[in-house]
Parts: C-alpha cells; sequence; structure tokens
C-alpha cells in the first residue's frame, strides 16, 4: 500500500488575483513578469513585500526628501521688493496673527498683503508664529520684520510647508489610497505605485515646497473627506470639507460635488432624514456663509456665475443620482475644472484643486492601466506648464524642468515615452485619437517654450506669450473637463454602457 504525504508537506499558496495596470481585469501573474514604466520599475523590488508598513516608510521619507530639496531654490519674493511675493505673504501673516488682537486681523494695513484668506488659514498662520517667535521673535517682529530674507527664517518657513504637509496632506493621501485601492480590490503593490505617483505630482511640490504657500493644507482635509466618504463617514467627511473651506475659500470648487453627494447618500437607495439633518448641521451654514458674496455681482460676475453653474450642474446631478464611492475623483474633478474655467477670478495656482482629484485616480481599479495614466499626466503635464510664467518670474525654470520630467519619466509620458498610448483592450481609433489630441498640445508646450525663451514680444504686446500660454492651458483643460464628464457619465451608468462594472460598483458601495 503506497505511503501517505508526508506530513511536513505543505500546500503551495494560491496567487490573489488583482486588477492589472496595463489591462483590465488581468491577473498578478501579468505584474511579475515585467514592470511597464518607470516608477512601476523603482518600485519593482517591493511587489514581494507582505506588508505596506515595510514600504510606506521607505516612500514617505523619498518624496519628503524630494520636497526638502525643491525647497533649496529661491521662493516667490526673493530679492524682489517692494512686496516680496507669497512668502512675504505667509511670514507677514504669522506676525499679524502673533502681534495683533484678532479683531484687528482682518483689517491691519491691507495695502501690505492685508490676511484675505478664512479663519482657519489665520488660525494656522497663528500657530506657527507663536513656534517661530520661540526660535526668534526679530522673525515676527511688527513692522519692522517685513522683507525678512533671514536665511535661518527660510528654514523654518520651508519645515512648516513640509510639517504642515505631513500632517495633513500625506496621511490623508495614504489613507484615501488605501481605502480606493480596497474599494476596487486592487493589489497592495499596485497601490503603492499610485501613492508615489500622486505624492510626487510636481505642480504641488513647484507651488507650495518651491514658490512657497499652504495649497496641501486644503487640500488635505478635501481628500479626507473623500476618504471618509468612501468609508461611509459622512460626518467626518463634512467636518473635514468645513475644514477645506476654512482654511482657503477655493475648496468651493469642490463643494457642488460634495453636496450632491451627501444629499444623494442620504435619499439613496433609501431616505435617510437623520443623516441628512446631522450633515446639513455642520455643513450648510458655512456654504451659505461663503457663497453669498458670490452671488452678488456686476454683469459679467453674473455670467460667469450662471456658467460655472450650468457647468457644474451636470456632475453634481449625476453623483446625487448615483452616489456611488467610485465615482467621486470623477465629479470632483469635473466641477473643479468647472469652476476653474468659467469662474469670474481665477489665479493660475488654482489648477492645483481640479488636479488633485484627477491624480488621485491613479489609485482606482484602473488607475495604472493606460488610459487613466495618459490622462492623468496630460493633466498634470499641462497643468504644471501653465504654472511656468508664475514660476519663472522667481527663477524657478530648473526645478520646473528637473520635477515635470521627472514625474513623466516614472509614468512612461509624452516627453520621455508615449507607452502610456497603447493598450490592447482600446480601440485603435481611440488610440490614436488620444495620441494625435494629446500630442498636439505637447507640441504646443515644447513650441512656446522655445519662442518665449527666444523670441522676445513686440513692444505693444508685452504679455504675449502669458496669453498664449492662458489659451492653450484653456482648450486642455476644457478637454479634461469633458473627458472627466464623459467618464462620470460612463461609470455612473446613467447611459446604459458597461453595465458589468456598475453592478460590480453597486455590490461593493454600502
Amino acid at each position: 500500500m503506497a505511503s501517505g504525504p508526508s506530513s511536513s508537506h505543505k500546500p503551495r499558496r494560491k496567487i490573489k488575483k488583482t486588477a492589472e495596470f496595463d489591462g483590465k481585469g488581468a491577473n498578478a501573474e501579468a505584474l511579475i513578469r515585467t514592470p511597464s514604466f518607470p516608477l512601476a520599475a523603482l518600485l519593482w523590488p517591493a511587489r514581494g513585500s507582505l506588508s505596506q508598513w515595510e514600504v510606506l516608510p521607505l516612500i514617505l521619507m523619498v518624496v519628503g526628501l524630494f520636497r526638502w530639496a525643491a525647497g533649496l531654490w529661491g521662493y516667490s519674493g526673493f530679492h524682489k521688493p517692494p512686496m516680496f511675493g507669497d512668502y512675504e505673504a505667509q511670514r507677514h501673516w504669522m506676525e499679524v496673527t502673533t502681534q495683533l488682537p484678532i479683531s484687528q486681523w482682518y483689517f491691519h494695513d491691507l495695502e501690505w498683503w492685508g490676511l484675505d484668506y478664512p479663519p482657519l488659514t489665520a488660525y494656522h498662520s497663528w500657530i506657527l508664529g507663536k513656534i517661530g517667535s520661540l526660535i526668534d521673535p526679530s522673525w515676527f517682529a511688527l513692522y519692522t520684520s517685513r522683507g525678512s530674507e533671514d536665511p535661518t527664517l527660510k528654514i523654518f518657513m520651508r519645515a512648516t510647508v513640509l510639517v504642515s504637509e505631513y500632517l495633513t496632506y500625506i496621511p490623508a493621501a495614504v489613507i484615501f489610497v488605501r481605502r480606493f485601492c480596497k474599494l476596487f480590490g486592487v493589489a497592495q503593490w499596485t497601490a503603492s505605485v499610485a501613492l508615489v505617483a500622486i505624492l510626487m505630482q510636481p505642480g504641488t511640490i513647484l507651488i507650495d515646497h518651491v514658490h512657497f504657500q499652504y495649497n496641501t493644507v486644503m487640500l488635505g482635509f478635501v481628500l479626507a473627506s473623500m476618504s471618509s466618504t468612501v468609508a461611509g463617514r459622512y460626518m467626518w467627511a463634512a467636518i473635514f470639507f468645513v475644514a477645506a473651506l476654512g482654511f482657503k475659500q477655493m475648496a468651493l470648487y469642490y463643494a457642488p460635488a460634495v453636496f450632491a453627494y451627501l444629499l444623494g447618500s442620504c435619499i439613496f437607495p433609501r431616505v435617510n432624514l437623520g443623516r441628512l439633518f446631522s450633515i446639513a448641521a455642520v455643513t450648510i451654514a458655512s456654504f451659505a456663509v461663503l457663497i453669498l458674496p458670490l452671488v452678488l455681482a456686476t454683469l459679467l460676475q453674473r455670467a460667469s456665475l450662471i456658467a460655472t453653474l450650468a457647468s457644474i450642474a451636470p456632475p453634481c446631478m449625476i453623483i446625487f443620482l448615483r452616489p456611488r464611492k467610485g465615482l467621486l475623483p470623477y465629479a470632483f474633478a469635473a466641477t473643479a475644472w468647472g469652476f476653474f474655467l468659467l469662474s469670474y477670478q481665477v489665479h493660475e495656482k488654482s489648477v492645483l484643486l481640479p488636479l488633485m482629484p484627477m491624480t488621485v485616480l491613479l489609485a482606482g481599479e484602473e488607475g495604472l492601466g493606460k488610459e487613466i495614466r495618459s490622462w492623468v499626466g496630460f493633466a498634470n503635464i499641462l497643468g504644471t506648464w501653465t504654472m511656468f510664467p508664475l514660476l519663472q518670474r522667481v527663477e524657478l525654470r530648473v526645478p520646473y524642468a528637473v520635477l515635470t520630467l521627472l514625474w513623466a519619466y516614472l509614468l512612461g509620458l509624452p516627453p520621455t515615452s508615449t507607452s502610456a498610448y497603447f493598450e490592447e483592450t482600446q480601440s485603435i481609433w481611440v488610440q490614436w485619437g488620444t495620441v494625435i489630441l494629446h500630442g498636439a498640445f505637447y507640441l504646443a508646450m515644447g513650441a512656446w517654450h522655445l519662442l518665449e525663451s527666444s523670441v522676445t514680444p513686440p513692444a505693444d504686446k508685452p504679455d504675449l506669450w502669458v496669453v498664449v500660454n492662458v489659451g492653450v492651458g484653456a482648450a486642455g483643460f476644457s478637454i479634461c473637463y469633458l473627458w472627466c464628464l464623459a467618464k462620470l457619465v460612463e461609470m455612473s451608468g446613467i447611459i446604459p454602457k458597461r453595465l458589468a462594472w456598475a453592478k460590480k460598483e453597486k455590490v461593493k458601495t454600502r
């Protein structure tokens, strides 16, 4: 009689299947063969990690090093009297909030960088100013500290941006990626690749850590709101979003999508009045206070308001009728693009708001696939390019080029590669249409850089190249808005297409 199997024998562990980032629904064995773009190759050794805590600390250290290294460059207003740029504005707000009573914060000497952001920014400045005063009180002395370019102060200010980001945006991004990937069953290693791509977004690093601002605090609160919504914690979602509004009023870009989703979650699949009143208690008052001043406008302002409302109505209606977690980034991006394109007054750095929800799509089910990667890359590179006139004024050409090209290389995007544009599962017409469309813009961006650096504009049109930059950017951003809206329609199932995905999402929604 044959002997039985040895007691020391262990059955072979099954390979867990996952979504493949170059295809749609391929199994993990496809990932094991070869990485398909540089960022995947860079993280290739980590694919065998059994715990995210083995990889996450390394990711956070590397992205932190990039941020600190970027901060070694100059900043907005460096050697640029009389106002000394955004760096001085942020420093001055620390001066005002620590040296004056609250009643004077918003009224003191408005000609010199008057405080014009909501109260949470003021409280943030107060905390940082108090900490800085413990190191050197002269940094924030009333009047005499204006325009200070103390090198030690620069180190402190750079550190405040980094610490603020690591207390808000970084943890929010980590948690969102984990939850969003879990929603779609995306593998841990693929999620790590997406996280690095999101945290290495060049526009965010350039504006906050080089040019100098604290946009990632506001974006972190927004991302925390999205993450809480994915987790079904709607009260926390409302609280985090109120915090975003309280830090920078630009968070209003997302407000319609937040309102539509939370309201839809209170009505579908069944009416939940308790949830509705709980959410309303912490959001409606803040929303009304912030939005009412925008309604009272000149004729042009009213036209802008109507156009903005018309652009945000479709995504808001879709997310209202289909309050699904997987649709959140598309809805946030579409509404933010609408605001950015059509609002009465917009700063070029406001493009960071629609770019954030588009970039976090990399963490979704098809996020590292070629369609999503190509569109996210196109939007980010175009967005960073439109900020170039702002960055070059403070001599930031080199970090602009290095960070943008590095990100493009890591994700296999033009101008370093075209590997993100050809996918077997897509129609050849769709592939070539996207290549031609994006290629035209990439060529326009390259040509613009050549002309801007070598041809002096006419004396009667000194802002010619800036106007061209704005025009090309507006056209590209309009296409990004339409793509986000189209994907939102497609993924929502409102138009009967891709019903299998819609059913899968319905099952996963809690």
